[in-house]
This record gives C-alpha cells, sequence and structure tokens, in this order.
C-alpha cells in the first residue's frame, strides 16, 4: 500500500488522534495546566506505542516530563542508522479568547484547515512525524532505528532540555535529529531551514546624578544620562550597517555562493515588503540583500529605551538614570557568551564622563547551520521534492532556537529542520491553523526521508 492510500484508509482516524492531543490544554507558562501537561505526555506515550514503537515512557525532569520512544528496525544493513526526533508538546496560551472564530481546545475544519491552538505549534507537525513513522513500520519499510523525544517547556525556553540531554546522552544517542517545528518559504515554495541566528541580549543601566534634576538648573552642566545613553547606542552600528563591537566579525563564516543564489531565487518583492512593514527604505550591512540580511548576517538592536518622565504633560527633569534592553542576532560560529563579554566591556569604553554603567547580560544560545551536502538533507530534500513536486530551497531563518545548538554540542550529531508550517497558520496567535493539504503532503515527505536515509547512510 502506497503512502497515499494509506492517509485515505486512514485519514478519519488520524484526525481523531490529532484531535485528542488538541483538546488537551498543554499551556506550559500557566501554573493552572500544571496537571494537563503530565496528561498530554501520557497521551503521546500512548500514541506512539500504537504507531509501532516497541517501547515508551513518561520521564521526569526538574519541570514537565518528556517522552520517549523507541523502535529498532530488524532490518539490519551495515551499519543501521538512528534518527532521533524531536518535538513539543507543551502550547502558547489561547488569550485573547474573544478573537478566536471557534474554540482553541476544539479543532475546526474551514477552507481546508485545522483550526486549533497547536494545530501547527507544534502537535501537528509532530503528529507528521508520528503518522510517517507508522506507515513505514505498518509496512514494513523502516530501514532506520527511530528514537523519539518530546518535551513540554519549548515554549518557555526549554529550561530542563539541556540537562536532559546530559543524563541522557546515551539513551538518546543517533545519527541524525530530525525536527519538525519550522516553516516553509510558501505553499508553493517548499523549502528546508538550515540555518537559524543565534542570541544575546543585555540590559544597560547609565547612573548619572545621585537624583533627579530640574533640567533648567541643571541642564547644560550635568551629563544627562539619557542623552550619555543614546550617543553610545549610536556608535554601535556604522553608516554602513556594520556593528562596531571589536573582534565581533571574528568568528562570521562567509555566505557560501551556492547557498547565495539560493537565496536569490526565493520569490521577495523589496516593494512588497516595505509596504507590509510600513517604511520607505530598508537598512542593512552594506553588500548584502534583504533576505541576506535578515537570516545569515548578525544585527543589532535597540530593543527598547526609558527613563525620566513620560507620563502626560510636561515635567522639565534631567534624569538620574536611563535604561535600555538591546540584543544581537548571531550567525553560526559566533559564540553567544564571547559576544556577550565582548559588548559589556565595549559598551564601558563608550560612556562618557559623569556616568556610570552597568550591562547585565540576560539570556542568549547559539546560532546554527545545516550542511546541505550530507546523507540525511540530502534525503530530506528527496522527500520534499516528491511531496511538493519540486526541489525545496535550502533557507536559513533569522529567528533562534537556542535547543538546536545545544542538539549538536551535547548529542554530537546534526539537525534536520523538516518544518511544514506557513506564514498564515498564525502560531502563538488567535486562530493558529494547519493546512491540511500541507499536512499530508508532510508525512509523504517525511516518509520519503526514512527511505531515502537508509540508502544514503
Amino acid at each position: 500500500m502506497d503512502i497515499k492510500t494509506y492517509i485515505d484508509a486512514n485519514r478519519a482516524r488520524f484526525m481523531d488522534e490529532w484531535a485528542s492531543l488538541i483538546r488537551i490544554p498543554s499551556v506550559s507558562c500557566q501554573a493552572e495546566h500544571k496537571a494537563d501537561m503530565t496528561r498530554c505526555a501520557e497521551r503521546w506515550k500512548e500514541l506512539l506505542l500504537q504507531a509501532g514503537c516497541q517501547h515508551a515512557e513518561v520521564l521526569p525532569s526538574a519541570g514537565n516530563p518528556f517522552v520517549y520512544a523507541e523502535y529498532y528496525t530488524p532490518y539490519t544493513i551495515h551499519h543501521t542508522p538512528t534518527v532521533l526526533v524531536y518535538a513539543h508538546y507543551d502550547v502558547m496560551p489561547v488569550e485573547p479568547l474573544d478573537l478566536w472564530q471557534s474554540d482553541p481546545w476544539e479543532p475546526s475544519i474551514r477552507d481546508g484547515r485545522l483550526y486549533a491552538r497547536g494545530a501547527d505549534d507544534d502537535k501537528g507537525q509532530a503528529m507528521i512525524q508520528a503518522k510517517a513513522f507508522e506507515y513505514m513500520v505498518q509496512t514494513g519499510q523502516l530501514n532506520c532505528n527511530v528514537k523519539f523525544i518530546f518535551e513540554g517547556e519549548e515554549e518557555i525556553g526549554s529550561p530542563s532540555l539541556e540537562a536532559f540531554l546530559e543524563d541522557h546522552k546515551e539513551l538518546l544517542k543517533a545519527d541524525i535529529i530530525l525536527v519538525s517545528d519550522t516553516s516553509m518559504i510558501g505553499k508553493e515554495t517548499p523549502s528546508i531551514t538550515t540555518g537559524l541566528r543565534g542570541l544575546a541580549y543585555w540590559q544597560i543601566e547609565v547612573d548619572g546624578p545621585n537624583r533627579d534634576l530640574h533640567s533648567g538648573h541643571f541642564g547644560g552642566a550635568v551629563k544627562n544620562p539619557i542623552n550619555a545613553l543614546c550617543e553610545m547606542l549610536s556608535q554601535v552600528v556604522d553608516k554602513h550597517g556594520k556593528i562596531t563591537i571589536p573582534g565581533f566579525y571574528d568568528d562570521v563564516l562567509p555566505i557560501p555562493e551556492a547557498e547565495r543564489e539560493m537565496i536569490a531565487q526565493i520569490p521577495f518583492s523589496q516593494e512588497k515588503y516595505n509596504m507590509a512593514i510600513g517604511v520607505d527604505e530598508v537598512f542593512g550591512e552594506d553588500g548584502f540583500s534583504t533576505l541576506e540580511r535578515n537570516s545569515c548576517r548578525p544585527s543589532f538592536d535597540i530593543c527598547g529605551i526609558w527613563g525620566g518622565y513620560t507620563g502626560e504633560g510636561s515635567k522639565t527633569v534631567l534624569p538620574s538614570k536611563a535604561f535600555a534592553k538591546v540584543s544581537c542576532r548571531l550567525v553560526a560560529n559566533q559564540d553567544h557568551e564571547r559576544i556577550s563579554r565582548a559588548f559589556a566591556d565595549y559598551i564601558q569604553t563608550l560612556a562618557p564622563a559623569g556616568v556610570r554603567v552597568h550591562v547585565t547580560p540576560m539570556h542568549g544560545g547559539q546560532g546554527y547551520v545545516c550542511p546541505i551536502d550530507i546523507p540525511a538533507y540530502q534525503a530530506a530534500e528527496h522527500g520534499f521534492e516528491i511531496a511538493f513536486g519540486k526541489r525545496p530551497l535550502a533557507a536559513r531563518r533569522g529567528g533562534s532556537i537556542p535547543i538546536i545548538a545545544a542538539f549538536e554540542a551535547i548529542l554530537g550529531c546534526k539537525t534536520i529542520l523538516m518544518g511544514f508550517g506557513l506564514e498564515q497558520n498564525a502560531i502563538h496567535s488567535p486562530n493558529e491553523s494547519m493546512d491540511l493539504e500541507v499536512w499530508e503532503k508532510g508525512i509523504v515527505a517525511v516518509t520519503e526521508f526514512y527511505k531515502a536515509y537508509a540508502q544514503k547512510h
């Protein structure tokens, strides 16, 4: 039986099982749903066993439990590869409820899409993995060992994940990690995410006089902390879009020419981009396109700045303090801890006389790039091409998923990001949804990945 026939024969059951997960409000950031986290983990354990896993269990952690399951193929080859499938079962809150067109905890199908919280992120995409695995097992075609690790804290930054990986390195040993928790460029433009940017984030405090001062009595005679902060931050990026932190670019790798050619193939209109965000012109590092700037190159941004009087009316005050939150998006090979120290040191050198500067690192994570010439990537590329009828583009993304770098650092293997989300799926927002045609094509793509990977490895 081919995969499309299998989906047709089992579609109603697939939908019921997907719905059973969605109906569990596994919101990791809300204490009232603590019991729901365990309930969802237990449900995933049941579903993975039903799909064909030989063993599954719910494992405790410092936070919400993990689901672990495994399948060892009887069809051994010279070296039978092991695939570790990662997903998360926690979801974002549903508020504001009044913006939902249907109950977020009860799946609703409209216009070829399934609407619910977790429809895409990540219960829908995790089900793609589970159903592709089920088909391969049930039809006797799976020539890989497969392990599953599902967590319940991704939406709150995965605080328990790294310790869990360290404690279970042998259990989770694999040749490649497969993740479906990212998106494609478009329904008609399939793509594989090959890179994610890292992150470094700080809060800056600038202290001046020992109290707020009358700007008439002291203005022009005392250094204003807000003025000082603005002067300092204005020097971090030059007129060419280059970040001026000493040594900042030392570890930045050039974008391979083959990848730049792929990026150039991505359907993109600079005019529509500008109109969509309401700007007349874009700004960034000289020598790079917009799509290269927001995915393959690092950036610096002031995320918030405050101090002094901001209430109604006017108050002529020279404030005693000023604050800012700033961040850098980093690229693969840049170490976020080294960059964090370099920025803290650099900003001190920019501080004018008359103020004191305190920099507090807040959080960070490493970037990630997956080579496009390894067997697992080529198998994923083959899977997309079979399912969607065209070769997927390799596309880096500008956001950060620090756990991907943690996988490589701790488990020592690369990750393939076979994501099937679309921008219109509105993850984290009211009316989150999943395109059902794409969902079924995702199952096809993953089954083809398994077939090709076993042959290529």
